[in-house]
């Protein structure tokens, strides 16, 4: 699939969760880096791969460069969350969103 046919593929709709009941989500820095709509899309895009094995990932902000998330559910305690972490979602953050340098989870 060429990149603007990846394009053009609507990801599922549900609702992002962003940060938990009463706390603050962290902004971008006054750079803007990261495109905070691709993000988004981005994270729509994994989620049901996550959902597949009974977990679910939450956004809880970005602060320049680096984008926090916490994976929950069945991804929250197994033990092959790191790579899940690292070698999913990372790379295809980093490969998809303008601005992401880091990723990491909480």
């Amino acid at each position: 699939m060429t990149d603007a046919q990846e394009a053009a593929v609507e990801p599922p709709s549900s609702v992002i969760e962003i940060a938990a009941p009463g706390e603050t989500r962290r902004e971008l820095d006054a750079d803007g880096q990261i495109d905070m709509a691709a993000l988004e899309s981005t994270i729509e895009y994994i989620r049901p791969a996550l959902q597949a094995d009974g977990g679910d990932v939450v956004l809880l902000g970005t602060h320049g460069g680096t984008v926090t998330l916490q994976l929950v559910g069945a991804c929250g305690g197994c033990p092959l969350s790191t790579m899940t972490l690292v070698g999913g979602i990372e790379r295809i953050l980093k490969d998809r969103v303008p601005g992401v340098t880091d990723v990491e989870a909480v």
